[in-house]
């Protein structure tokens, strides 16, 4: 489930990053007035959304790998518990 979870939250930034992208795109496609300091205008609200984006990528794709390492981990002990063991028996041998 962690897995899942930080795999939604990647996808969720990654589709924010696309738009963002466009945003640039769009924004500054024809924009050549600056300030005197050289800045263009509107700069610090995108790069403020593109960084926050990335935060959460990051994020995401942490969780999503931590919850995958996670599963795997209880996988192989819950797999090598079992071993040595008799089989379990339940509902063998019951009648309806």
């Amino acid at each position: 489930m962690r897995a899942l979870c930080g795999a939604i939250i990647t996808a969720g930034a990654m589709i924010g990053l696309g738009l963002t992208a466009l945003a640039f795109g769009i924004r500054f496609q024809g924009m050549t007035q600056t300030h005197e300091g050289g800045q263009l205008y509107g700069i610090p609200t995108l790069v403020i959304c593109l960084v926050v984006l990335l935060i959460s990528v990051l994020i995401g794709m942490g969780i999503a790998f931590l919850g995958l390492a996670y599963h795997h981990e209880r996988r192989h002990y819950e797999l090598h518990s079992d071993i040595g063991r008799a089989p379990r028996t339940e509902g063998v041998g019951r009648s309806m």
